[in-house]
């Protein structure tokens, strides 16, 4: 992908990498091919591409845009004058992708849009779009929402309906509101109809622990506390003092950058303009100021080491290292030695949103805290650094543990 001027945005130049693994190269051919076969015979269809954390979902579909785009602007190309949109539902990996198109000549910042706008903007023009990708596609709304102006019930359903191809990257274990509750099998039943095909990628470029890291954080997400990992390169430790963990993480700012605070939502904030605080032990910060206009993404904004972001913040993004606080809401069963999930005690009640009435509310409440964790504990490179709020959990995560 060519590019106008060199960025010091650190998501901004990983999106932009050209050098795609022979995993992505493989996906990109096998969605080319799907596109021109399906509009050169008149058909619509679905790619679901999906992945763990971190395997490069986002790089790989930034690269497929940038060739579509350029395609579209080729005489000679199938893919001719093509009407193609980049969609997702998360304002912070929206303004990165707005940052992309203002450094590369094939891209133009209208040509990527939230949903409900792009829903709303093609059923007011009653226009069709001939290829639509989605990133975060598990983050679309599956009720309708008329704070946010989507009267429908189903985002995903209505972006089929006016796109020819719609392209999507989903990950079942980020999903974290009511609103927006997603399942494999609910995404498969949605598009069983359709021209279909899925792609799994499994190479891992974010966490570079070992496997035993990557297991144990398996284990926790599912509630069973397994063995501390082993100490390696990979900087992971238990924390018994969330201060001393914040004093940490400055100084891997200070020699690595890109490493900040995150917390579960566990604790009080309001979108009011007011300053709100994460407050356990000695340590107290405040929560991530909302800013939409800031040119850079939260975690790459100097101001926000003085901060501690949340899963909405930090969701799509890489850090090098994490300090992550597990709050009021995840708990130690010492009858079961495993997590307790009190969905009562987590701060982000909107999240439960439109779950109330179901036969299972709690066991899916219980399901978004722990993506939620999931989220979090995916975010670092280098290092991860845990403290949690509860004293019998920290004792029992502590137990064992070698630093």
């Amino acid at each position: 992908m060519e590019i106008m001027n060199k960025s010091t945005n650190e998501a901004l130049n990983k999106l932009l990498a050209v050098n795609l693994t022979i995993e992505q190269q493989d996906l990109e051919k096998r969605l080319l091919r799907f596109c021109k076969k399906l509009l050169a015979e008149q058909k619509r269809g679905v790619f679901v591409i999906s992945g763990d954390a971190g395997t490069g979902k986002s790089v790989v579909l930034t690269s497929i845009f940038g060739t579509l785009q350029k395609l579209a602007k080729d005489k000679a190309s199938l893919l001719y004058k093509t009407n193609n949109y980049l969609l997702v539902n998360h304002p912070e990996m929206l303004k990165l992708y707005r940052n992309i198109a203002a450094v590369c000549p094939g891209l133009l910042k209208k040509n990527f849009e939230r949903p409900t706008t792009f829903i709303n903007r093609s059923q007011k023009e009653q226009s069709e779009s001939d290829i639509v990708l989605i990133d975060e596609a598990h983050l679309l709304l599956t009720k309708r929402d008329p704070y946010n102006h989507f009267k429908q019930e189903n985002q995903l359903q209505e972006i089929i309906k006016l796109s020819k191809i719609v392209i999507l990257v989903f990950d079942e274990k980020q999903v974290l509101k009511g609103k927006s509750y997603w399942s494999n099998d609910k995404l498969k039943r949605l598009v069983a109809a359709k021209n279909v095909q899925y792609y799994h990628l499994t190479e891992q470029f974010r966490v570079k622990a070992g496997e035993d890291v990557k297991d144990w954080i398996k284990e926790l997400v599912e509630k069973r506390i397994s063995a501390p990992p082993a100490p390696q390169k990979f900087d992971f430790r238990i924390m018994n003092d969330a201060q001393e963990m914040y004093e940490l993480i400055k100084q891997k700012n200070s020699t690595v950058g890109l490493s900040r605070m995150l917390a579960t939502y566990d604790f009080p904030y309001r979108l009011d303009g007011q300053d709100y605080y994460v407050n356990t032990g000695d340590f107290k910060l405040r929560w991530d100021r909302n800013q939409p206009q800031a040119p850079l993404p939260w975690a790459e904004r100097k101001d926000s080491i003085a901060e501690v972001g949340s899963v909405y913040t930090i969701q799509g993004f890489d850090l090098n290292y994490a300090g992550v606080i597990l709050g009021p809401s995840v708990r130690y069963d010492a009858v079961r030695d495993c997590l307790k999930i009190c969905p009562e005690a987590y701060q982000d009640q909107a999240a439960f949103n439109g779950l109330a009435k179901k036969k299972n509310a709690f066991v899916l409440k219980e399901r978004l805290i722990l993506n939620s964790i999931d989220v979090l504990l995916t975010r670092a490179r280098l290092g991860m650094y845990i403290y949690a709020a509860d004293t019998a959990l920290r004792t029992r995560l502590l137990k064992g543990y070698s630093k």
